[in-house]
């Protein structure tokens, strides 16, 4: 084939790879190439197509052949370039690089464009892989620029790409990396960029020259540029600190410190005042010249903001030159762990420096540490053996004498030579020519030691005695070592000493300014006293509390801030830094005094008499012993007022006799006399009967043992040391006020008699001259005049009183002015103004005295002893409880808003009661408020209590022959008597009065009542109605009279009286109820209802009455029959009155009784009353246990909430009521049941008798009035346990049970029917099922009819007859009980015979019985009990006779299912209609409803439903 043909292959190849028709390309490539292995073109060709058919590697290929065949032509090269860049291959990417150099080669000198892109291209490709040297290396970058140099472009873009080239070789990570020419290119770099760079100086030239700076300064090699390129940057930029510190840097590194180098630090700190290279480099300068305490401060600032070993080995230079050998150390340490590897030399000079430093500390330490004395020496000098410590002083001295002549101008030497010779003793310190002198040569040799100035300082203090001279010595040694705490502290000592206080603070100011937190402890605590010393408390507490971070377990310091915190009234505070102290310090009796004190006056005086105590176990401390004083009369004064005086006279008793201790240690201190005097005035409060005082024996005027002193004798003892005090300090008119009430005490005393010098007026006349003394001396005291005013009255000198309280409010009205000002309330002085003026009958000036002490306006009706030093409680007590007793007689504001709130929620009746208890306790002559107090324990129910008072009351007044008085006392104490049980006795006291009261006719009448005299009862009652005076008291006289005569069974007298009753004009609401019960009681429904009906019309009537009306309107409809209404009236009352416990607790027990289908809200109902009244709550308890029990509530199904817990809790706090353990006795039973049904072993068993005998022992201690309800409650318990022992199986327990009690009760009815079932069941047993002989079962059957009120009875004979399959017996007995229960009205009972009986027709009819009867029988039952109410029972009854008569109709699922799906219904009725469901569906092969009732089954856990259906499955 001809070249021709290869052009035409070569077009036709060109034209296909046109028309992207690749493959046919390829095709007329590989013809070529078989003519023409060589040609340039085809291999260009098929790489192009190669590549657009992504076949890279034959793509790849044919370009590099292409290529090897001609270099120098761009196709191969541009191709290859194309196919690396679009493809995705590592390997390709690794040789891109190097095609776009060749391309660079190529197009330089053809297409300058071309050439400028590929050079970007390979600058970007080294870029992203970070080869920065590559990109100038190569010379890629400089071609670019040489390019754009050509092209002569704009200058700003030359100034981009130089630009770009430095931050190509800056970003280089390694230094190393990069060659000396590398290193030349980056700097000609940055000087080509300079130098394009505008304006200069500007913000891109200063960035710029700072990155210069920075490359040379990496360049040790180009120092002299750097240098150059700083200054030049400095003379364009002077604020710049960047080149300053490149300068420092590189003359601190070599070590440098000429002009220039001093100049630059300088500068640098002027610009940068915190730089560290500042710092150094001055440090560095001052350590050359010398100046080692400049050095140490430069150095050390210098080394907080940077780190360098150099660094560190000047400033342990400067330390060791100051001979702080420690500090030296520690920067040696630091130095060494900042070297590297290239500081070896500086390495070892740190070390050798350290070793030398630990060295002389340890010799300053030792020498520190050695106790030296002239004894010693002189053992030295004349003994040959020598102890270790001897010989170490003597080898010390020699060796310092030794280094001394060697060096003997070595400060350091004489130093240590001179505190050696000052630790020796004292004569070595005396002798000036031995410490003191090498000391002062020391000082002279090396002025910066200031451990020298030290010493000196303490030779001129404690030997010289030259306090200026040793103060500028300490002060010079401070400032040379402000470390030095010794110095510093001894340099403000003396300061303050010599009153120069602003140096002192100066010095104490400029420590704390540099003081870390935790440091500089003796500055804080100087500055804190100094402040404590002038008042300025606040800074003193900051100042301690900064020493004691310093060290917290300094115990003076914490005296010192509980001081400070004691002055600024911060006890608490204080009380726990004094607590602290002794803590650290417990033989510190100070820390426990102030505490103690502190306690004091903040009021916990208990806490602080343990605390005296703590101290004067130890020792006779006179402030502790007065305070131990204080604090026990003080809790007197406290158990005074609320009238505890036993407790009161032990205090009195102890405090006596802890200020006698210190009276002995101090006789001179006038205070611990006027104590004594308080104590032993503090008796004359009491009674003399319990004032009776043990007292050291000089008090009581006897040499010999203490002695028992009465409450005159103490008076008299507390008069002689308020004199005694007097002696001593005779102007102080608070003593003489004391003495006078001393006398006044004394003379209220009943024991003294007007002869001799005692009497009663004589000793008035010396409280009154002691007090107008008082008042002399101090006129503006309010209490001095108003006790003399009380003292006045007491004489009888009207006048005089009268005018002293004139004083009081008229002559020093400046006085009275800021007194009431200040005190607004207190009308004590007012009061007894007030009072005398009543008593001299002048009625308008009282007027105006009371307006002004309307506060206390209670104080007018009592005598006027308003004296301080009595208790105010007392003068009020009396008033209050009158107040009390008035409001609680006046029967009409009951439901007003103020009788709720100040009795009812103020519990003002208790309040009044105690109060009251407390003031006959001391006041034991005063009738009327023994009566008062009788009255309020009656309202408490407090029966003996009242009885007794009532007594006191009726003995006081029979010596006081007050007949009026005296005849109303008795009716109170008659008819305590009554209430407390006592008639007898009562009815003898109602005849000792007149009897012409009609509470005192009506008190008798109910007293004969109650001792059984029904006759004389009512004769008294007629008496009553003769002087009854109001219709309203007629009317309860005649409802007395016809519950009397219904007691005496005269039924139509009693409705005839009550009737009577009902016709006054202000007929009452109890003759009504009693009206109403009386109806009930006979089954009279009409006469119930009339009688209720009325009863309505009075009104809402009081919360009690609410309850009545509610109780007697259930009871009416029960005895209708209306059953379902009793439980809905109760429901009514409730919603009406929702705040009502009674009604709450009425409910809760109706509920089981009427409608036990409920019990679960009687239950509820029950819970509610039991919180909302304890009174209520205790019964409610019981009721809600009997509703749970009839809900079956056992713990099987709530373990928290359950009859058996209820029934507990009830008897724990109802332990005396029979009822609780009867109710308890039936959970057991509950318990025990639940567990023969689920099949586990009962674990309550052998309860019965225990339980029966507790109820046995209860119920003799009922009321009379309960007496027939407990006896049967007695007889349902005895059934109760014969039923529990036979189902547990014990019938031989059972039946010895039953013969017991009739051993004692032989003919009692229900225990022999107890008997008999027991015994029937033997038989049965015995006999394994065999029939009843026609005797037994008639014998039974008597048995039963000697129970003709127990309607279970009957249920049990007929479940005897059917056991014996005596059917038509068995519906005879059924309908016998169903006849019983209607006519007892016992709602559950007719339910439960019509169930009974509707069950026995049942089992015939399941049995297949052929006969009508039973099925209609089943209607007949199940109709009634459906009339009387729901009974998910009865629908079961009738459902179970559908499916017998009707298994397969569709009515018969229905009747079922809506049974099976309820919700409502009890399990047991739900479980029963699913199984007859289930045979039902089974029966007709009904798979889907069958699922259904199977998947519900699973929903509610009915697991044995799900077995019966297996079974029924296995068996079809």
């Amino acid at each position: 084939m001809s070249n021709k043909e290869v052009k035409t292959a070569l077009k036709s190849a060109r034209e296909a790879l046109k028309n992207k028709e690749f493959k046919d390309a390829l095709k007329h490539c590989k013809a070529v190439l078989k003519l023409e292995k060589n040609n340039y073109n085809a291999w260009v060709f098929i790489g192009l197509a190669a590549s657009e058919l992504e076949q890279a590697d034959q793509a790849q290929t044919a370009y590099k052949k292409a290529a090897e065949l001609e270099p120098e032509q761009l196709l191969a090269w541009q191709g290859l370039a194309n196919l690396y860049e679009k493809t995705d291959q590592w390997d390709f990417k690794v040789e891109l690089p190097n095609i776009y150099q060749k391309l660079v080669e190529l197009y330089a000198s053809s297409d300058k464009s071309k050439c400028y892109e590929m050079i970007s291209k390979l600058s970007d490709i080294y870029q992203a892989d970070k080869e920065y040297l590559k990109v100038c290396n190569s010379r890629v970058w400089r071609q670019l620029i040489q390019v754009k140099e050509e092209e002569a472009v704009d200058k700003k873009e030359l100034l981009q790409l130089w630009q770009q080239m430095t931050q190509l070789l800056s970003d280089c990570p390694d230094e190393q990396e990069r060659d000396y020419e590398t290193q030349q290119h980056l700097i000609t770099a940055f000087e080509k960029a300079m130098v394009l760079m505008d304006p200069v100086p500007g913000e891109q030239h200063k960035k710029a020259s700072a990155d210069y700076v920075k490359c040379l300064s990496k360049l040790p090699q180009e120092e002299p540029k750097m240098i150059e390129a700083c200054k030049s940057m400095l003379s364009f930029y002077p604020n710049q600190s960047y080149p300053l510190e490149v300068l420092c840097s590189h003359y601190l590194k070599t070590g440098v410190q000429n002009e220039d180098a001093v100049s630059c630090f300088s500068r640098l700190l002027d610009l940068a005042p915190n730089s560290g290279l500042g710092h150094l480099g001055l440090g560095t300068k001052a350590l050359q010249e010398g100046r080692f305490k400049d050095a140490i401060k430069d150095l050390a600032q210098g080394l907080k903001n940077m780190s360098s070993s150099r660094g560190w080995c000047n400033l342990a230079e400067a330390q060791f030159k100051m001979q702080k050998y420690s500090d030296c150390a520690i920067s040696c340490s630091q130095g060494v762990t900042g070297c590297v590897s290239g500081d070896e030399e500086l390495r070892v000079k740190l070390l050798e420096m350290k070793l030398e430093a630990l060295v002389r500390n340890k010799c300053h330490q030792v020498l520190h540490t050695v106790p030296f004395n002239v004894a010693q020496v002189r053992v030295v000098q004349t003994s040959r053996n020598l102890s270790g410590q001897l010989f170490f002083m003597a080898y010390l001295l020699f060796s310092f004498l030794q280094a001394i002549s060697q060096s003997p101008n070595c400060g350091e030497y004489h130093f240590l030579l001179g505190r050696l010779y000052w630790d020796m003793g004292e004569e070595t310190r005396k002798d000036r020519s031995k410490a003191h002198t090498h000391l002062l040569k020391a000082a002279k040799l090396d002025p910066n030691l200031a451990c020298v100035f030290r010493y000196l300082g303490h030779y001129y203090l404690q030997v010289a005695n030259d306090l200026d001279r040793s103060r500028r010595c300490y002060k010079k040694a401070f400032e040379m070592d402000n470390n030095d705490a010794e110095s510093g502290a001894a340099s403000v000592d003396l300061s303050m000493k010599q009153d120069d206080m602003d140096t002192a603070l100066a010095i104490l100011q400029s420590v704390i300014e540099k003081a870390t937190p935790g440091s500089a402890k003796w500055a804080w605590m100087r500055r804190g006293l100094y402040y404590l010393k002038i008042g300025a408390h606040q800074q003193a507490v900051a100042d301690l509390q900064a020493a004691l971070r310093a060290d917290p377990e300094d115990w003076v310091c914490w005296e010192c801030l509980g001081e400070a915190y004691l002055n600024r009234r911060s006890f608490t505070a204080a009380l726990k830094a004094f607590g602290k102290a002794h803590q650290l310090q417990p033989s510190s009796i100070y820390s426990v005094y102030q505490a103690a004190a502190i306690k004091q006056t903040l009021g916990k005086f208990k806490e602080a008499v343990a605390e005296y105590l703590q101290i004067t176990a130890q020792q006779d401390y006179v402030p502790a012993l007065k305070g131990l004083g204080e604090c026990q009369l003080s809790l007197a004064k406290s158990l005074m007022e609320d009238c505890r005086d036993g407790g009161a006279i032990d205090l009195i008793q102890q405090a006596i006799k802890n200020l006698f201790r210190a009276v002995e240690m101090r006789p001179d201190l006038s205070c611990l006399w006027k104590l004594l005097g308080d104590a032993c005035t503090a008796v004359g409060t009491v009674s003399p009967d319990v004032a009776q005082l043990l007292v050291p024996a000089p008090l009581a005027g006897s040499d010999n043992q203490s002695h028992t002193l009465s409450q005159a004798q103490t008076l008299k003892v507390g008069e002689r040391c308020y004199a005694h005090a007097l002696k001593l300090m005779p102007e102080v008119p608070s003593l003489w006020n004391d003495l006078g009430l001393n006398y006044y005490r004394q003379s209220s005393l009943s024991c003294l008699t007007e002869d001799g010098q005692n009497s009663p007026s004589l000793l008035l006349e010396k409280a009154q001259q002691c007090l107008k003394k008082a008042i002399m001396m101090d006129s503006e005291n309010h209490s001095f005049w108003n006790a003399l005013g009380v003292i006045s009255m007491m004489t009888g000198q009207r006048v005089l009183d009268i005018n002293i309280n004139i004083s009081l409010c008229r002559s020093t009205a400046n006085f009275l002015l800021s007194f009431f000002s200040v005190e607004a309330n207190n009308v004590v002085a007012w009061t007894n103004l007030g009072t005398l003026y009543l008593k001299n009958d002048n009625i308008e000036v009282c007027k105006v005295t009371r307006s002004l002490s309307n506060m206390y306006s209670a104080f007018l009706c009592f005598p006027p002893v308003h004296l301080s030093s009595f208790p105010r409680q007392m003068e009020g007590v009396k008033g209050y409880a009158y107040w009390v007793c008035s409001t609680l007689l006046d029967r009409s504001n009951r439901d007003s808003e103020l009788y709720r709130y100040n009795i009812v929620q103020m519990n003002a009746i208790s309040a009044a009661q105690v109060s009251l208890t407390k003031y006959t306790e001391r006041i034991q002559s005063d009738p009327f408020a023994f009566i008062m107090l009788g009255y309020l324990n009656e309202h408490l129910h407090l029966k003996r209590s009242a009885l007794k008072a009532y007594k006191r009351a009726v003995e006081l007044l029979t010596a006081m022959s007050s007949t009026e008085e005296l005849a109303f006392a008795l009716g109170c104490y008659g008819r305590a008597l009554c209430t407390a049980g006592l008639s007898e006795e009562a009815v003898c006291v109602y005849n000792s009065t007149p009897l012409q009261e009609l509470s005192d006719l009506a008190g008798l009448a109910l007293a004969y009542s109650r001792a059984g005299l029904i006759p004389e009862s009512i004769n008294a009652y007629e008496r009553a109605l003769a002087v009854a005076s109001t219709e309203k008291e007629k009317a309860y006289i005649l409802t007395a009279l016809a519950l009397l005569q219904h007691r005496q069974g005269n039924q139509d007298s009693a409705k005839t009286l009550l009737f009577k009753c009902s016709m006054l004009k202000e007929p009452i609401s109890e003759s009504l109820l009693c009206l109403c019960a009386l109806g009930l009681v006979h089954s009279d429904a009409t006469l119930a209802a009339a009688a209720l009906t009325e009863l309505l019309k009075l009104g809402p009537g009081s919360v009690k009455v609410v309850e009545q009306r509610c109780l007697l309107t259930c009871a009416l409809l029960a005895l209708q029959g209306n059953y379902s209404a009793v439980q809905r009236e109760a429901s009514r009352a409730v919603h009406s009155n929702p705040g009502n416990p009674s009604l709450w607790a009425l409910l809760s027990r109706l509920v089981p009784q009427y409608h036990p289908k409920k019990a679960n809200g009687g239950a509820i109902a029950g819970h509610v009353a039991c919180l909302s009244s304890m009174t209520q709550g205790k019964r409610a308890l019981l009721y809600s246990g009997v509703n749970q029990l009839a809900n079956g509530r056992h713990s099987g199904e709530d373990s928290h909430r359950n009859a058996l817990k209820t029934m507990q809790r009830a008897v724990l706090l109802c332990p005396d009521d029979p009822a609780t353990w009867a109710g308890l006795m039936a959970a057991c039973h509950t318990e025990n049941t639940s567990c023969y049904l689920s099949g586990s072993a009962p674990s309550r068993r052998g309860l019965e008798q225990t339980l029966m005998s507790v109820v046995s022992e209860k119920v003799h201690n009922v009321e009379e009035i309960e007496r027939p309800l407990a006896q049967a409650l007695e007889g349902w318990v005895l059934k109760q346990a014969v039923t529990g022992l036979m189902r547990g199986g014990q019938l031989e327990q059972a039946e010895a049970l039953c013969s017991q009690v009739l051993n004692v009760s032989p003919e009692h009815p229900e225990v022999m029917l107890s008997l008999r079932q027991v015994q029937c069941q033997r038989l049965l047993l015995a006999g394994g099922g065999t029939v009843l002989p026609d005797p037994v079962l008639e014998q039974l059957q008597n048995t039963v009819m000697m129970n003709p009120t127990n309607v279970g009875a009957w249920h049990w004979l007929a479940e005897v007859f059917r056991s014996q399959g005596l059917l038509v017996q068995a519906v005879i007995a059924y309908r016998q009980s169903l006849q019983l229960a209607s006519q007892l009205g016992l709602h559950s009972s007719q339910v439960a015979s019509l169930l009974r009986l509707a069950l026995l027709a049942l089992g015939n009819c399941m049995a297949g019985v052929p006969d009508n009867e039973w099925t209609d029988m089943i209607l007949e039952a199940t109709t009634e009990v459906l009339k009387l109410g729901s009974s998910p029972m009865a629908l079961l009854f009738q459902a179970l006779l559908q499916y017998v008569n009707k298994m397969a109709a569709r009515d018969t699922r229905r009747v079922l299912e809506r049974l099976a799906y309820s919700q409502d219904l009890p399990v047991t009725v739900v479980q029963v209609s699913s199984w007859y469901l289930l045979r039902h569906l089974h029966a007709k092969n009904d798979q889907d409803l069958m699922n259904v009732l199977l998947q519900h089954a699973k929903k509610n856990g009915d697991k044995r439903l799900l077995e019966f259906h297996s079974l029924l499955a296995s068996s079809s």
